[in-house]
C-alpha cells in the first residue's frame, strides 16, 4: 500500500503516453500494488490488453465503450451513446476511489474525453481532489486543461522530435497498437 499517492499526467503530441502509464503500472505490480486502468476512447484491440491480461488480478483493464471510429467521425447519435459510455466509466472510477479498490488508478485518454467535452473539467478536478491520500492516479492524453495541471503533482510531456508517421510509416501492430 502506498503511503502517499500523487496525481501524474502524461501528455503531449508525441508517442508514448499510454505506454508510460502502463509501464508505471507494471512497476507498481512488481512491488505488490494493485493497478486498475480505465481506457476511454479506445474500443479496438490493442497489444497492451493481451500483455496485461497476464498480470491479472494485479493489473486489470476496464473499457466501457464499444468499438467506434474517431470522435470527429461519429454521428450525433453515436456521440450521445459514447457520452453515456463515458459517464458509466467515470462513475466506475468514482466507485473505485470510494471503495479503495486499487493502489494505482490509470485513466487513459482523460484529456481526449475533456477536449471533446464528454465530461466537465470541474467534475474531474473535484474527482481528483477527492482522491484518498494513499492512491496514485495517472491521467493521459493531449492538451491538459489548466485546471487539471493545477491539481497534478507531476506532468510529463511527450514531444515529437522526429516521427516515422511523417515519412509514411503506418501504425504497426505490436508497436502502435
Amino acid at each position: 500500500m502506498l503511503q502517499k499517492g500523487c496525481i501524474q499526467v502524461y501528455t503531449g503530441n508525441g508517442k508514448g503516453k499510454t505506454t508510460a502509464a502502463v509501464g508505471q503500472g507494471v512497476r507498481a505490480v512488481g512491488r505488490g500494488l494493485k493497478v486498475y486502468m480505465v481506457q476511454f476512447l479506445k474500443g479496438n484491440d490493442t497489444g497492451e490488453l493481451h500483455s496485461l491480461k497476464r498480470l491479472e488480478p494485479d493489473f486489470k483493464v476496464f473499457r466501457f465503450e464499444r468499438p467506434r471510429g474517431f470522435f470527429w467521425t461519429l454521428s450525433e447519435d453515436e456521440k450521445i451513446e459514447l457520452k453515456k459510455d463515458i459517464d458509466k466509466g467515470f462513475e466506475f472510477c468514482r466507485e473505485v476511489l470510494k471503495n479503495r479498490e486499487c493502489d494505482v488508478l490509470i485513466i487513459d485518454e482523460m484529456m481526449g474525453v475533456l477536449s471533446n467535452k464528454l465530461l466537465d473539467v470541474q467534475e474531474v478536478v473535484e474527482f481528483l481532489k477527492s482522491k484518498p491520500e494513499n492512491i496514485e492516479i495517472i491521467l493521459t492524453g493531449r492538451n491538459v486543461p489548466k485546471e487539471i495541471a493545477d491539481v497534478a503533482d507531476l506532468i510529463t510531456e511527450m514531444k515529437d522530435i522526429k516521427h516515422y508517421f511523417n515519412e509514411g510509416v503506418p501504425a504497426r501492430k505490436g508497436i502502435e497498437f
